[in-house]
């Protein structure tokens, strides 16, 4: 050992222990923010897929009610073979359509003006408009039109907040790390909700 070389003098003890304590909390602070981030994006995807079932429960039990508005119509109206036929082919196409909410969307707006242009027909049909069977049928589709559109109205909200929070910094890094996707709003086409004009 040269003599009058000596070794740089070590940091203090307690100086050691602040800085292990300090990167310790960090640490801490980081995995209780990653814990709650992840659980936060978990929770919005899970109440977006919740929301989703809804409108798919309604949009089921929609189809499901017109066979029977079909045949009710029928025995009035046979020979409207044509708005007949509209409507199985328009229930036929929602029922093969994809799970998402872009092609479910457009089935929907098919569907639903479908339905108008059957329901448009009680107007040239004295004794199909005294129905009580097409009353009741009429009322329970309406009715599930209703619900549908809440439960849109509830779906496009989560939506519109989850797609907020995984694109929002600090949340995006975990989003993109854990594979938390972008998803698409349930948009129906407002024209085709207007009540079509029959004349006969």
């Amino acid at each position: 050992e040269t003599v009058g070389q000596r070794d740089p003098p070590s940091p203090p003890r307690g100086v050691e222990m602040i800085a292990l304590v300090i990167i310790l909390i960090v640490v801490a602070v980081l995995v209780v923010w990653l814990i709650g981030a992840y659980n936060g994006l978990v929770r919005r995807k899970n109440r977006v897929d919740n929301a989703w079932s809804q409108i798919d429960v309604q949009l089921k039990r929609r189809l499901d009610l017109i066979p029977n508005l079909v045949e009710t119509v029928k025995g009035y109206a046979a020979h409207e073979r044509q708005t007949l036929d509209a409507v199985m082919q328009a229930r036929s196409a929602a029922i093969s359509a994809a799970p998402t909410p872009a092609a479910q969307a457009q089935a929907d707006n098919v569907v639903s003006g479908a339905l108008r242009q059957l329901f448009a027909l009680k107007e040239a049909y004295p004794d199909l408009k005294a129905n009580q069977n097409f009353l009741a049928l009429q009322e329970e589709v309406t009715a599930t039109e209703d619900k549908v559109s809440y439960a849109r109205q509830f779906y496009n909200d989560s939506v519109l907040g989850y797609n907020n929070r995984i694109q929002s910094f600090p949340a995006v890094l975990l989003a993109n790390m854990m594979k938390f996707t972008r998803r698409d709003h349930f948009e129906t086409d407002a024209a085709s909700r207007d009540v079509p004009k029959v004349q006969f």
